[in-house]
């Protein structure tokens, strides 16, 4: 038996008799300071006694203690209900952090926007931070007007086009969150995205749009046609012509008319070529199998040769042919010339021609 309690704890069961609960590890309490030193930080509980918060912490955690003064009220977590020096020993760094995690949870809960800086990027996305909490900004949350347009997803052409990013500021909504695993998951897109819907559903397939080209990139452009939607003009829809690269067309903040060919899961695909006149329709009125034409080489490909023989208008010249002259392509043509072909066959319906070097 111990013959000699502290003092602190014949007030705590004097005081619990009386109705109040002994604090326990983890509890978030108030108290007034009464004491502030180099090694310790005294706070009077009212009726659950005296609590400390020592030196150590002080020291490495200069930001949270600064300005504090005698008679201040604070919050503190506390550590251990009873140290060896009968104090309620407190720490003001986890109730930081603990008050951190609770106002985290009521903005996630009320899908509040809330301001974080980036730190750093990686290929997944962006490192951020919050209330001096780390958290990930995955690539996928991005909005569109910040979403990396790269082909074919190379991750070293993304992370570059994220390192921009670094040391900016975002506006973000909450989308996972764990205190257990201390995981903080956020999103730009979730900002737009209730307005995106709404928007997307006034559109369908067929529709003609007027909009501004926002960003030309390899694989076609992004054209801008509503206040939160955007949708995407493959290379191959921008003209009835073949090209090699978008900008011979298009050019950012021109103003275009399209038509949507697909809306699908938020993603709206448009098409420049389909406003125009379509060569391919009377493509049988002008040729036909076995007539000689002249073309002239636009393209090398792994499948043979697109040849021009009208405006809009392009066949191919397949590998095979020329091995059964015994000719090796490049050698038998050259780009920007004109030669004679024979057309082997037609297929308008699918804008085919297949031709063979006379």
């Amino acid at each position: 038996m111990v013959k000699k309690e502290s003092k602190l704890m014949k007030e705590l069961f004097s005081h619990e008799k009386e109705g109040h609960n002994l604090p326990q590890v983890g509890d978030l309490i108030e108290g007034s300071i009464i004491k502030i030193s180099n090694n310790e930080l005294i706070v009077e509980l009212g009726p659950l006694g005296t609590g400390v918060v020592y030196g150590g912490e002080l020291r490495n955690n200069k930001d949270i203690f600064r300005g504090l003064k005698v008679g201040q009220k604070i919050s503190a977590l506390v550590v251990d209900p009873e140290n060896d020096d009968g104090y309620v020993e407190l720490s003001l760094k986890e109730a930081s952090l603990e008050q951190t995690w609770s106002d985290l949870q009521e903005k996630e809960k009320s899908g509040q926007t809330i301001t974080v800086k980036v730190v750093e990027a990686n290929r997944g996305g962006l490192v951020i931070e919050v209330s001096s909490m780390i958290g990930f900004l995955p690539v996928s949350q991005l909005s569109p007007a910040n979403y990396p347009r790269v082909e074919g997803g190379d991750k070293d052409k993304i992370l570059r086009e994220l390192n921009k990013f670094v040391g900016q500021e975002m506006e973000v909504k909450i989308i996972t969150l764990d205190k257990r695993n201390e995981k903080i998951v956020v999103s730009e897109k979730a900002i737009q995205e209730k307005k995106m819907k709404e928007s997307l559903k006034k559109y369908k397939k067929g529709d003609l749009i007027e909009g501004t080209v926002t960003a030309v990139v390899n694989f076609g452009a992004f054209i801008k046609f509503d206040e939160t939607v955007e949708g995407l003009a493959h290379i191959s829809e921008l003209d009835w012509q073949i090209i090699d690269h978008p900008s011979q067309v298009l050019k950012e903040n021109d103003k275009v008319k399209a038509q949507i060919i697909d809306n699908q899961e938020g993603q709206i695909s448009l098409s420049l070529k389909a406003l125009k006149e379509n060569p391919w329709h009377k493509v049988e009125d002008k040729y036909s199998a076995g007539q000689t034409v002249k073309g002239k080489v636009i393209k090398f490909t792994s499948l043979g040769a697109f040849i021009q023989i009208d405006k809009g208008i392009h066949g191919l010249a397949h590998l095979s042919e020329f091995s059964k002259q015994n000719q090796q392509m490049e050698s038998a043509l050259e780009i920007g010339e004109s030669y004679n072909f024979e057309i082997l066959s037609l297929s308008p319906e699918v804008h085919k021609i297949s031709l063979s070097l006379k």
